[in-house]
């Protein structure tokens, strides 16, 4: 029976990460798809540039709240380990929506929720960093790819479980993974700054 709660909270994580906030509140605000502007990013930061800053910050909240739900889901099912299987799971419906045609966003808000909820001191230190390497190139995206890269180092070095450790890592390397536009872009001097509003 305990595994059967498990796949159930899987499966739901995966519903969970799939639900496109930045897509329904761009439509539900301004009747907007943030898909056809900007980056055509469904996160956070492009919500920023097409619609402003409160819509972004509500899509962080959602964001956040999906990934730190499964994560707590899964612990509930079935401890660590449900809460690290959910949090893929949570990630992956992120990266690839059922809603959206198996497409999705770059990871970040889900992720840091996922984080949030099952490595706290880890998101304490990398926090820091991501404002900081925000703060001074003024890119989203690098911030958001070196702590993605950091994150199974910091879960590490923290002593969390091999099980955190593993869910650090999948969630940074795809998060990685889907930023490889930006990466393209930053290489190239086309990634667009922080505050720079979406054509």
């Amino acid at each position: 029976m305990k595994y059967v709660w498990l796949l159930a909270a899987i499966g739901s994580s995966y519903i969970l990460g799939s639900i496109p906030f930045g897509y329904v509140i761009g439509k539900l605000w301004k009747g907007v798809d943030v898909r056809t502007k900007g980056s055509g990013n469904i996160g956070a930061t492009n919500v920023l540039r097409v619609l402003g800053l409160g819509p972004a910050l509500l899509v962080l909240c959602c964001d956040l709240g999906k990934g730190a739900l499964s994560v707590y889901l899964g612990v509930l099912a079935n401890g660590t380990w449900g809460g690290a299987l959910c949090g893929i799971a949570a990630a992956l419906g992120g990266a690839y929506s059922i809603f959206l045609r198996f497409r999705g966003g770059k990871g970040i808000g889900v992720g840091g929720g996922i984080v949030i909820a099952s490595m706290p001191m880890v998101a304490a230190v990398l926090a820091p960093v991501w404002v900081g390497v925000v703060w001074l190139t003024r890119y989203v995206s690098l911030g958001s790819i070196i702590v993605a890269g950091l994150a199974p180092v910091a879960a590490y070095a923290l002593h969390y479980p091999p099980e955190y450790v593993i869910l650090a890592a999948t969630v940074g390397i795809l998060a990685i993974i889907k930023h490889y536009s930006n990466i393209t872009r930053l290489i190239s001097g086309k990634e667009r700054k922080l505050g720079e509003k979406a054509e």
